[in-house]
């Protein structure tokens, strides 16, 4: 449910739990971007979701309750003058900027296509939006469906897997004008992601566990991970392999930020995480959700013969 408070409250309310604190430490009890807090939540552009409403009251210690003007369903809406606008094309929610979002955009990043065109249909024209992803037949199964349970959730859509006959290859795809819009709106571009100089959106690098989701997602789709020794499971190395430069750098960057001493960049196209300490860091704060990447891990521990 999204709050509906009367006009200023909902500023008000911000303001009263943010005493004391700076943008930034409110956002991550909240567990949302700054930025979004901070602009559209504040300025009241966005409602405000039942459970956001409830958490800010704890924090200002005030009961707002006299103030709601209206309860209304998740389907209700973004924003005024946001993503949704009359017509046939199915809406989005109000779409929180969480982990799961950074996850799902990471993957997007990594094999991901935003794919936006208009074909025309016996002199009619058609327009076909659609967020695709990319993976094995076989090895990435799993995987989809894990991305499939995000995506449906965040967004509201009823995603398709298909798998393309007589090759290794399936995809999950998300056909959706506003989804692409959306992804547009973080500068995530329709078309050649390596000419687009797609990159990490800005409202990631608010907050630590947004951008080690993203980086998750990143690694779930262009990395890989292989033992250095036969001998010893615990040398290990992950690589992140990606050809856009922008990506790739900023990728890299995200790494540092987070404490790490990733490679320097090889052939512009890849770089690792190989320090003993550092791949048992990744394993603890980031993680893979990817099932291939699980087993391969998993089948290192097991002595080689």
């Amino acid at each position: 449910m999204k709050i509906k408070l009367k006009k200023g409250k909902q500023t008000k309310l911000i303001l009263l739990a943010k005493d004391g604190l700076t943008w930034k430490q409110l956002a991550e009890i909240l567990e949302m971007s700054e930025a979004y807090l901070s602009g559209d939540i504040r300025k009241e552009n966005i409602l405000i979701s039942e459970k956001i409403y409830k958490k800010l009251c704890e924090i200002s210690k005030v009961n707002f309750d006299r103030f709601i003007v209206e309860k209304l369903k998740d389907n209700w809406g973004r924003s005024k003058g946001g993503f949704n606008s009359l017509g046939s094309t199915k809406q989005l929610p109000e779409v929180e900027f969480n982990k799961k979002l950074a996850e799902f955009v990471g993957a997007v990043l990594g094999d991901g296509h935003v794919h936006s065109t208009k074909k025309d249909l016996k002199k009619r024209k058609v327009g076909v939006y659609q967020i695709r992803i990319a993976g094995d037949a076989k090895l990435d199964e799993n995987y989809h469906n894990y991305l499939k349970k995000i995506g449906d959730s965040l967004f509201k859509l009823n995603s398709k897997i298909l798998l393309v006959p007589n090759t290794s290859t399936r995809f999950l795809t998300f056909y959706s004008k506003k989804l692409v819009d959306f992804f547009v709106k973080m500068d995530i571009n329709p078309g050649n992601k390596i000419i687009n100089q797609s990159t990490i959106p800005n409202w990631i690098y608010e907050g630590d566990n947004f951008l080690k989701a993203c980086l998750r997602g990143l690694i779930d789709t262009d990395g890989c991970i292989h033992r250095m020794s036969k001998r010893d499971f615990n040398l290990i190395r992950i690589n992140f392999t990606n050809y856009d430069l922008k990506l790739l750098q900023d990728a890299w960057q995200a790494f540092v930020k987070l404490g790490f001493h990733p490679s320097e960049i090889t052939e512009n196209k890849r770089f690792y995480l190989s320090r003993k300490n550092e791949i048992s860091k990744y394993l603890k704060e980031i993680g893979f959700s990817n099932k291939r990447h699980k087993d391969r891990l998993k089948a290192f521990q097991s002595p080689v013969i």
